[in-house]
């Protein structure tokens, strides 16, 4: 299978090709905003009838190399294509930041430690720092960023790995995902570990309250500190969901099975909450994070599957009744009310996905030995100690911080019992 990674490289032109670096990014962003006016005005999004159209008149207005036009109609095609299907309607777009989207071994290309890259005056040369990530693969349409009077090419790097198949996987993981906790995974050997999403419900509620205020203020600095905010906001979730889906692909082996519940349609459900709770329920990234774990995963040896998620907090892994009564939602708790059984029902829901992970690898005629073996959905759990039924933070457990992040908020709360 085929996994693409955004490699961040930093490029050090002298001051010539500064100067010719940032002229560069101007005229493309002006090229990009006449574009974007003419498919606005006529609503065409055919590049090849924009090219016939614009191509000529590009090159002359702004100077730009034949490479060059042709990107920038693409760039603008793309944009105006990607907010149709997202929203349904049009508005104009606006391109504010000087930008420069450059096709690999026309507009740019790499040999040995120096990348060569087209300027309004033809090819540059300029040595780069090395990146932390990999630059082995196919590389693809790269973005010039100018930032804190830096520059930078954000580079698509396409990677070939082999896909795991089925025979190989020696383990199996139950994540639930969540708001409560972000992901609270059960494994082979019996262990919950809970990433707590307290913090991050909280900071969000700030944001919230944040853009609430500055949209009654309304005036044009408040709506830029709106923008501003919105895409922090953005890369904070962003690198928390990056923070979770490599602590969870670090902590387990290669041959890995990570069961997740198929969330497609969960916006639709989650907007029949309460409207004091819509925002937090509709808004939170299950998607970015599943996506996250699928190629960190395939990057280490790793599979990722969806199973159904019906009844997965309403069904006892221990002797299989399943009913909603059991469930208690305000206490966040299971309590069996066949067998007794009794844990937290985010935990609950990981077991239940363990066992469904463990029916696909018997459905798929691997043979395995893992903790409390097969059975139609029930691995065998220890009964929780009734006084262990609160919050996480009061359990006896072992408290770490995620593998690969400083960030104190994100604590996994590793149990090896139920809580």
């Amino acid at each position: 299978m085929k996994v693409t990674l955004t490699s961040k490289v930093r490029i050090l032109p002298d001051e010539e090709t500064t100067d010719l670096l940032i002229s560069t990014m101007h005229a493309y962003t002006a090229a990009c905003n006449y574009v974007s006016v003419h498919v606005f005005s006529t609503g065409v999004t055919s590049k090849q009838r924009i090219h016939d159209e614009l191509y000529r008149d590009i090159r002359s207005r702004f100077a730009l190399r034949s490479q060059m036009a042709e990107s920038v109609i693409r760039t603008v095609v793309a944009k105006y294509k990607a907010l149709s299907s997202s929203r349904g309607s049009w508005k104009i777009i606006r391109f504010s930041k000087p930008q420069y989207d450059l096709v690999w071994n026309r507009d740019y290309s790499l040999k040995g430690d120096v990348f060569s890259v087209n300027t309004l005056s033809g090819r540059r040369r300029m040595h780069f720092a090395k990146p932390a990530s990999s630059l082995d693969g196919k590389f693809g349409t790269a973005k010039l960023v100018h930032k804190h009077g830096k520059f930078y090419l954000h580079i698509p790097v396409t990677h070939e790995v082999p896909e795991v198949s089925d025979d190989r996987l020696t383990d199996v993981v139950g994540i639930d995902r969540g708001i409560r906790f972000l992901a609270a995974a059960y494994d082979s050997s019996g262990k919950t570990t809970f990433f707590s999403g307290a913090q991050v419900k909280a900071k969000r509620a700030h944001y919230k309250a944040l853009r609430k205020e500055l949209q009654r203020v309304g005036t044009p600095s408040s709506r830029r500190r709106l923008k501003a905010i919105g895409q922090r906001e953005n890369r904070w979730m962003n690198d928390v969901d990056h923070c979770i889906s490599k602590a969870l692909a670090e902590s387990y082996p290669k041959g890995t099975l990570f069961v997740l519940e198929d969330l497609t349609g969960i916006r639709k459900a989650t907007e029949r909450v309460k409207a004091s709770d819509r925002y937090v329920s509709v808004s939170w990234p299950y998607y970015d994070f599943e996506q996250k774990l699928i190629y960190k995963a395939a990057m280490r040896g790793q599979k990722v599957i969806n199973v159904d998620p019906a009844y997965t907090s309403q069904t006892c892994p221990k002797c299989g009744r399943r009913d909603n009564v059991s469930r208690d939602k305000r206490l966040h708790l299971f309590r069996c009310t066949g067998c007794g059984y009794t844990s937290n029902d985010d935990r609950i829901a990981a077991m239940n996905l363990y066992s469904m992970g463990n029916e696909y690898l018997v459905q798929s005629g691997k043979s395995m030995s893992l903790a409390g073996g097969v059975r139609s959905m029930t691995p065998d759990v220890t009964p929780a100690d009734p006084k262990l039924s609160g919050p996480v933070t009061n359990a006896g457990g072992i408290s770490r911080p995620l593998q690969g992040s400083h960030k104190p908020l994100l604590q996994g709360v590793s149990l090896s019992r139920g809580i």
